[in-house]
């Protein structure tokens, strides 16, 4: 009886994880041309649009699961999720958007939020590796960061010609409340099909004996990452490549500096059990993409190919280790 009662709830583990990912790529497609059709409607840069508006949006997985983790006292599973998604985010997202399609590359992308992202990702290192804590003045101190990130992403956005995908042209004119419509229920299901999915693959690794750190930098990175994948997939599919790569650019300075802002001033964090190869490929991941986008100003598919290979001899290194 107990050995049937064990495999049923892991076949509705299984179950709910497919319903939370179904609900995170239907909600990835409706956020997406909510979030073109504000870029139209405001003349507002596509790129901002993904570095914000967007970014926030997708980031809210992270913030929840990292805020409940802090709470918790799993200090190391929250910042193992942020470092684990900032690398899925910038390997597996940029480079699946790639393969899908050619993506050029802004100036501004990278000579500023290309070099910001790494800089987000030392800072944090830099604070939680030699330290082993993040306290409340540093959390402060991202959080300030992250204003100014802000700041500076909308200011420079009056100053650039807005460039918009031309294959979402059947959003352009849509009224003001279905697009709010669209953003609501459109992240309504990322957050919750994003919840769905890391609360039973979590349920199903632990299962297995894995440790907080390996189910913060695999399972609930590639959770909370996933509205980020579908979100920015679906912006390369609709022609939306400043969104798609803007999405998760915006999502890795989200991460480290509000996230982990946020939740460490809430409670402040004791970090042990990242390790230097963790850290080493987070910081490897943005120095990856910054090169490659430095070559020809672009994206292309076989650039994408060495960026997912790379996070999966990542994945494997870890799983071995």
């Amino acid at each position: 009886m107990q050995h049937f009662v064990e495999v049923f709830m892991m076949l509705m583990n299984c179950f709910l994880l497919v319903v939370g990912i179904a609900l995170v790529l239907w909600g990835a497609d409706r956020f997406t041309d909510g979030a073109c059709a504000v870029a139209r409607r405001w003349n507002v840069s596509e790129m901002v649009i993904g570095l914000t508006i967007v970014a926030l949006g997708t980031s809210l997985p992270e913030f929840m699961v990292s805020f409940f983790s802090v709470l918790k006292g799993s200090a190391d599973m929250s910042v193992g999720n942020i470092v684990g998604s900032n690398i899925f985010n910038t390997l597996v997202i940029v480079g699946a958007s790639a393969m899908m399609m050619k993506m050029p590359v802004e100036h501004l992308l990278l000579v500023f939020d290309i070099p910001l992202s790494l800089f987000a990702a030392l800072s944090l290192y830099f604070v939680a590796y030699y330290d082993g804590n993040i306290r409340r003045i540093e959390g402060l101190g991202l959080l300030l960061f992250f204003c100014a990130f802000l700041y500076y992403t909308f200011w420079r956005s009056h100053k650039t010609n807005p460039k918009v995908g031309h294959k979402v042209s059947n959003v352009a004119q849509m009224p003001i409340p279905k697009i709010l419509l669209l953003l609501l229920v459109g992240c309504g299901c990322l957050i919750y099909g994003g919840q769905l999915m890391v609360d039973n693959a979590a349920e199903l690794a632990r299962e297995w004996g894995v440790s907080e750190r390996i189910i913060g930098l695999t399972i609930l990175a590639a959770g909370t990452s996933l509205p980020e994948l579908a979100t920015s997939v679906m912006a390369a599919r609709k022609g939306s490549d400043g969104l798609a790569l803007g999405n998760a650019i915006g999502s890795n300075v989200f991460n480290i500096a509000f996230v982990i802002g946020i939740c460490s001033i809430v409670k402040p964090m004791a970090v042990s059990d990242i390790s230097m190869a963790d850290w080493f490929t987070l910081l490897a991941s943005n120095v990856l993409l910054w090169v490659l986008a430095f070559s020809r100003r672009s994206l292309t598919s076989w650039k994408g190919a060495i960026l997912v290979l790379s996070y999966v001899a990542y994945l494997l290194y870890i799983l071995i280790m």
